[in-house]
């Protein structure tokens, strides 16, 4: 899977702690990559558009 020039970004519910730490790549047609911020050269994620919003509405319901 080709992630070049993907723009990461942390998310907003990462804390500052150095706990729980992700960013994401959304700027890919296509896909969607996610990653553990403290591992940048470690293992991606990769959502279809459609399955990434499905898995973030599903997140903000359980706020």
């Amino acid at each position: 899977m080709d992630l070049i020039g993907a723009r990461w970004r942390k998310s907003t519910r990462s804390n500052g702690s150095g706990g729980a730490c992700v960013e994401v790549a959304d700027n890919l047609p296509g896909l969607v990559g996610v990653r553990d911020s403290k591992d940048r050269s470690g293992p991606v994620l990769v959502f279809g558009p459609v399955a990434w919003r499905a898995f973030v509405t599903d997140l903000a319901t359980r706020d």
